[in-house]
């Protein structure tokens, strides 16, 4: 399913106006976007699951082909944490 996908489907669930809806959904992606990036704060979206920023220290790794070693420098990443209730629906 794609963001377009997603409008649709609501704005016909709904009965508004798909560039109404086209809104809202980027502004709600915005939001979580800016939440992760620019505050690092975790969004929790109680029932659906959270987007939380994890931390990677930073580690030695080694190229193969040209056999040396690299250093991979400590960074943070966007991840994605089903809720338990959501997990249990998926089971089923």
């Amino acid at each position: 399913m794609t963001k377009a996908d997603i409008i649709n489907e609501i704005a016909t669930s709904t009965g508004i106006a798909k560039k109404d809806v086209s809104a809202v959904v980027e502004s709600f992606m915005d939001a979580i976007k800016n939440s992760l990036l620019d505050k690092k704060e975790n969004v929790y979206l109680r029932g659906f699951g959270s987007f939380i920023v994890k931390h990677r220290a930073e580690k030695t790794a080694r190229n193969i082909s040209k056999n040396t070693t690299i250093t991979i420098p400590a960074h943070d990443f966007p991840s994605f944490k089903p809720a338990k209730t959501f997990i249990e629906d998926m089971k089923k």
